[in-house]
């Protein structure tokens, strides 16, 4: 097993960088332990510093690799999709996690911001980039809805964007401290409530049957004064 993983670098590397964020995500970056990473992959102290000079590497290309992967998979693929924009921003906010353990162990990147940024500037800058690629992926879309038509004219895209991230990390948060999903669950419904709001008047009620029989009275209406 040794010389089939000694032929596997890049194997061995992607499983102590997984090791590594497991561990991260569940006892943060300070408290992370080498040897506990060592133990969950079989893999030597050196094998792990011929790959990672340091463990502030190891963390830095957790950020990279793995955190940054999440937010692209969960989020900006998604972004990409067919279909209004809205209808695109509602159905990713409601595939996000709701299971007890996620509950508990929050948002990674959230985690990690909270914890490095005011103690490493590397860390801070890698998890700055992430943010800021995933507040410009809802603008774009944003942006997008603005000129179909399909978002409201007075929506500043930059603005909604900074702040549907802040109140998913914020009920994150709320949720976390409460170990709660319900309270997750209660924060996801508001964020669809909101991001509903974002759409214009008419395409709002777009679709409802009150109004469709409105409008088929108004022109019956219209057709009688007109005999």
């Amino acid at each position: 097993m040794k010389k089939r993983r000694l032929r596997d670098p890049d194997g061995t590397r992607e499983r102590l960088l997984q090791a590594a964020f497991r561990e991260v995500h569940r006892s943060g970056f300070q408290s992370a332990s080498v040897d506990a990473i060592l133990a969950a992959t079989n893999v030597t102290k050196g094998a792990l510093y011929h790959h990672f000079d340091s463990k502030e590497a190891l963390g830095y290309a957790i950020v990279d690799e793995v955190i940054a992967k999440l937010v692209r998979d969960r989020w900006l693929l998604p972004l990409l999709s067919d279909g209004q924009p809205i209808d695109i921003l509602i159905g990713i906010v409601r595939r996000l996690p709701t299971r007890p353990a996620d509950v508990r162990e929050s948002c990674p990147l959230l985690n990690l911001a909270q914890e490095m940024s005011p103690l490493d500037e590397q860390f801070r800058k890698r998890l700055e980039r992430i943010f800021l690629d995933w507040q410009e992926g809802v603008a774009t879309l944003l942006r997008k809805g603005k000129s179909q038509g399909t978002v409201r004219r007075d929506v500043n895209p930059d603005e909604a964007a900074s702040f549907l991230i802040a109140t998913v990390e914020g009920y994150a948060t709320l949720a976390k401290n409460a170990q709660d999903p319900k309270v997750w669950k209660a924060g996801i419904r508001n964020i669809v409530g909101w991001l509903r709001s974002l759409r214009p008047p008419d395409n709002y009620k777009r679709g409802s049957p009150h109004r469709d029989r409105a409008k088929r009275f108004k022109l019956h209406h219209e057709k009688e004064n007109e005999q």
